[in-house]
């Protein structure tokens, strides 16, 4: 277009038919105006400046590897006074985020979706810009330039993606041509549950744009992978399983897996989906679904439950923790306790626990070993690893003054210290999926709050055993291999605000059984010598 430079701000002047005239942003352009403003932004692609060909060249994130993702909206982890919005820019919070990770002993960062979306409220998943990113964290360059030096530092980037639905605002998607081009036109599928509009993934042109997208941040913005939101409003009609299956959605999801593995073989894609279809993450050749992983969310809503109850109701439900690895060897699961869990009246995971104060950090800690034990790779939100008292609030910050206190001090040095156990154990990782990596103990003391078994991988044999009531037990367990065990973490050693570990660092095993006394609300990893 003659006189036309990189800056400018423009729109599609789209005539329909009957002579009205409807301005709308570019659905493919790279860059969008910050909100109350929606225009597109007319700017090439940064000529890019990635320094991380060391780090795309090594694995990361397979079935076989260590994966322990801090999952984070960039907008509310921490807040900059100086800035009219409180908003860091991305370079900026390459240099305060990264290094707090690593700290926490997290090896992957997922950010909340990023696309341009015009109400911060929607925390991203009401988009607008598919291929722009946010203006409000600073420009596409910047976002590179984060995405880069995570690489550069040894951390994986995973983008939340929404291929489901988009923003009803009528200078996007909505009604485009003055028809329904990208939508449903039917208001009984074309409008999801909260409001927005539903693609309508039977479109071969609609699968061609949301396909291009996911490719795009892929392959412009180095991501590591994907992690699509919703799945299960993809496979059922509205997410209801009365509804029937949404052909148009499964064949979406596995077209689209498909081509980006073809083109991205190493991207991990995981699907957020609370449906029981099975073969999400088995192969498209297979019927399946195509995906790396996807959340159990049974495990997530059974863990917490269990949780909240109080100590004399656990001794008849431990089947709620039990239950994961009737049915874990079906997909490949990730164990999250993510941003839908700390909202909405929901509690935040420390104020789940049941009891007073000091309780609950004993249940805390003992959860998130129990969690780091279980077989699946993991997901855990920023200031879950703090002991976050108040629900998250996108406009807020997470409330860094609790790092203030003793109790959430010793908290966070607990997360660290299990973290950074993990990724360097492969006996809790390399054979997650694996029948030969994962065996009971004891299962049937759950009336006693005990729960035993070990986890090989690596060379390694990790017996994690944990007592779940508010009384000292003793577990008198089998142990499988080894003379003897070796203390590698306790949740209620002193320097994690617990009572106090055991006397002994090393045990032997007699005749193949040993007696452990363990306090009331605690686990403890020992590597079997």
């Amino acid at each position: 277009i003659p006189g036309a430079r990189a800056g400018m701000r423009y729109k599609y002047r789209i005539r329909r038919r009957d002579g009205v005239s409807l301005d709308h942003c570019d659905p493919y352009g790279f860059s969008m105006e910050l909100r109350p403003h929606n225009a597109s932004i007319l700017q090439g692609l940064p000529a890019a400046r990635f320094q991380d060909d060391a780090w795309r060249r090594r694995p990361f994130g397979g079935v076989d590897c260590p994966l322990n993702i801090y999952e984070v909206h960039l907008g509310s982890w921490r807040r900059k006074a100086e800035d009219p919005n409180g908003w860091y820019r991305y370079d900026e919070l390459a240099e305060l985020l990264i290094p707090y990770v690593k700290e926490a002993g997290y090896n992957c960062i997922e950010v909340l979706p990023l696309s341009e979306h015009p109400s911060d409220a929607s925390w991203g998943y009401q988009n607008t810009g598919f291929f722009s990113p946010t203006s409000r964290y600073g420009t596409p360059e910047e976002l590179m330039t984060l995405v880069d030096r995570c690489h550069q530092a040894g951390l994986g980037v995973i983008l939340d993606f929404v291929p489901v639905h988009f923003a009803v605002d009528d200078y996007a998607l909505w009604n485009y041509d003055g028809t329904a081009l990208y939508e449903y036109p039917s208001w009984d599928v074309g409008r999801s549950e909260w409001g927005s509009c539903n693609f309508m993934h039977s479109r071969g042109e609609v699968r061609s744009f949301l396909q291009s997208a996911a490719h795009f941040w892929l392959e412009e913005y180095h991501f590591d992978g994907l992690r699509m939101d919703a799945v299960r409003n993809l496979i059922y009609w509205q997410g209801e399983e009365a509804r029937g299956e949404n052909q148009g959605g499964i064949q979406f999801l596995r077209e689209m897996n498909r081509g980006l593995k073809e083109l991205h073989p190493d991207a991990l894609l995981i699907a957020e989906d609370s449906s029981a279809w099975p073969g999400v993450t088995a192969p498209t050749e297979q019927g399946g679904l195509g995906f790396d992983y996807k959340w159990d969310m049974g495990w997530m809503h059974d863990t917490l439950a269990y949780f909240q109850m109080p100590p004399s109701d656990r001794t008849t439900q431990g089947g709620k923790l039990t239950f994961s690895m009737d049915y874990f060897r079906k997909e490949r699961y990730l164990l999250p306790l993510s941003h839908d869990e700390v909202v909405h009246g929901k509690a935040t995971i420390l104020q789940k626990m049941y009891g007073g104060y000091e309780d609950k950090f004993h249940q805390v800690r003992a959860l998130y070993l129990y969690m780091l034990s279980h077989p699946g790779k993991k997901l855990n939100f920023m200031g879950n690893e703090i002991g976050h008292f108040r629900e998250w609030d996108e406009s807020r910050e997470q409330d860094w003054n609790l790092m203030d206190y003793p109790a959430h001090q010793a908290f966070f040095r607990f997360i660290q210290t299990m973290n950074r156990i993990y990724l360097d154990t492969p006996a809790l990782w390399k054979e997650d999926y694996q029948p030969e990596g994962f065996q009971w103990l004891t299962m049937h003391q759950g009336e006693r709050g005990v729960f035993a078994f070990v986890r090989r991988g690596g060379g390694q044999c990790l017996l994690a055993v944990f007592n779940f009531l508010d009384q000292e037990a003793e577990a008198a367990l089998p142990i499988p291999e080894g003379k003897r065990l070796e203390l590698l973490l306790d949740s209620a050693a002193a320097d994690f605000g617990g009572p106090g570990g055991p006397e002994k660092q090393s045990i032997p095993v007699e005749l193949g059984r040993t007696v452990l006394s363990l306090p009331s609300y605690c686990g403890r990893w020992y590597l079997l010598k």
